[in-house]
């Protein structure tokens, strides 16, 4: 099969590029956006992200773990006026999903609110005492 010679475009193809007295040449970054994927579901990435995000479940203290916690609080308790060095790990529930993290801090005790049942620590961080796992006086 022998492809025919035609010489349509004999007459332009030297001619310059035709450049608009009009209108301001496009960026080559608004004609890559031309390409850009489309993503029809806005926020999908988002809700898969969180999806796969996981959590710890809250562990149930045994009887001899409470009694334990409790002395150690009752140390710190006594000890309050001198702002005594603790590392105290608790759980911090998940506002999204169910379950939540475990959270380590160190610090000094600042007080202890019997009132709203909380450890304060010199840096501003409360610690819901009901939600305490671990506390070690350093």
């Amino acid at each position: 099969m022998k492809l025919k010679n035609t010489h349509k475009y004999d007459d332009i193809i030297h001619l310059p590029h035709p450049v608009s007295q009009r209108r301001s040449r496009m960026t080559n970054y608004d004609r890559a956006a031309q390409f850009s994927p489309f993503a029809a579901l806005t926020g999908y990435d988002a809700v898969i992200e969180e999806t796969a995000r996981l959590t710890d479940s809250r562990i149930e203290l045994d009887q001899g773990a409470v009694e334990q916690l409790n002395e150690r609080l009752l140390e710190i308790r006594d000890s309050i006026s001198s702002r005594p060095l603790v590392t105290l790990t608790w759980f911090r529930r998940d506002e999204r999903k169910a379950g939540g993290a475990y959270i380590r801090a160190t610090g000094r005790v600042k007080k202890i609110d019997s009132y709203t049942n909380t450890i304060v620590l010199t840096d501003g961080t409360v610690i819901p005492i009901r939600e305490l796992a671990d506390a070690e006086l350093l």
